[in-house]
């Protein structure tokens, strides 16, 4: 059996028609091993959230070919082992955080009777604990984005997607974040994250994609990258590199 989580050959994606035409992606191409952790950095406007928007299924490519587990992101079958979190996380106002994680559980598969122990128990790994009966009208950005984390996690995916994963975070729900990934990367999750907290990237990540205007410019696993750098931060050689192609 392969162990590729996600194939991605010669990718384009693009906005608009005629003159107003923009080429978000511009036939990139890697792939993700089972149980790697990869983060994917990049400038905004770099082509990141379009990548993972493919990936799911949200865009249709205009060119190239996109799988997860040997399944193309144009069937259903090839997100039934993943879990995603979206760069903005929009929930219905009127629900209930436990009402939220049931309607995602549910959707992947799991019934009310594993949902009832499972949703105590996420809340309180993603620090909301107490919160389930409280209408998501009232949790603030930060909250949002922990419940989002939940629901992304609650059917104990094989992959997670996650955009922007730290958006909205204080430093304790990052260092929650951090512990929480790290445990599920020691599960054997394979993980694919873009983020902006290049320290995040830098203590999770086996492996870096910088995507610089539509294009993958390095993709390199971070000790290589560290050795070439001289051990300096992921961030100083993030502004580097753009700063060279730029």
């Amino acid at each position: 059996m392969s162990s590729l989580v996600v194939e991605v050959q010669d990718l384009q994606v693009q906005y608009g028609k005629g003159n107003n035409l923009f080429q978000a992606v511009k036939g990139i191409s890697f792939e993700i091993n089972a149980g790697e952790c990869v983060g994917f950095i990049g400038a905004n406007g770099a082509g990141k959230s379009s990548t993972l928007k493919t990936l799911m299924g949200f865009i249709h490519p205009m060119a190239g070919s996109v799988k997860l587990f040997g399944e193309s992101t144009s069937s259903p079958k090839s997100r039934a082992r993943c879990g995603y979190l979206p760069e903005v996380a929009q929930y219905y106002p009127f629900m209930k955080a436990r009402e939220l994680l049931e309607l995602y559980g549910g959707l992947s598969g799991l019934s009310g009777t594993e949902l009832k122990d499972k949703i105590p128990a996420m809340l309180e790994e993603v620090g909301l604990s107490g919160k389930s009966e409280i209408l998501l009208s009232q949790f603030s950005k930060g909250m949002q984005q922990r419940l989002g984390i939940a629901q992304a996690l609650i059917a104990q995916p094989e992959l997670l997607i996650l955009d922007e994963l730290a958006s909205g975070l204080d430093p304790l729900g990052r260092h929650d974040l951090r512990v929480l990934l790290e445990k599920r990367k020691a599960e054997g999750c394979t993980i694919f994250f873009s983020s902006h907290e290049l320290t995040e990237i830098e203590t999770l990540c086996d492996r870096i994609l910088l995507i610089h205007q539509g294009e993958i410019v390095r993709d390199a696993p971070l000790e290589e990258i560290r050795a070439e750098s001289g051990k300096q931060s992921l961030e100083s050689y993030y502004i580097r590199i753009i700063q060279e192609l730029s």
